[in-house]
Order: C-alpha cells, then structure tokens, then sequence
C-alpha cells in the first residue's frame, strides 16, 4: 500500500477517538443536568421557562 498508510490510519483513529469522546462527554453531562432540574423540581423550585408566567 502507501508509505503514508500508518500515519493516515492513526489521524483516523485519533479523529474518532476525539469525536467519541465528545458525544460522550455531551450526553453525560445531559443526563447529570436533567437529573439536578429534576431534584431542584422536586424541592418546588420551577424554571422560569416552565409556563404560567405573564409574557
């Protein structure tokens, strides 16, 4: 094949290591911040984005 064919390979692996890695990293951090709306509901505190506010 190409001489260049390890150094292409390992730009790919790294590439989706890193876009994995972020994915991840995203939807962790979604669950952990629905799980704190959730508890801050729970304790009666609402967002303001809820509804039942005058515009």
């Amino acid at each position: 094949m190409s001489a260049h064919l390890g150094y292409v390979a390992a730009s790919y692996g790294a590439a989706v290591f890193v876009v994995a890695s972020l994915i991840s990293w995203v939807v962790l951090d979604a669950r952990a911040r629905r799980r704190e709306l959730q508890v801050l509901e729970d304790a009666g505190i609402r967002r303001r984005s809820a509804g039942g506010g005058t515009p």
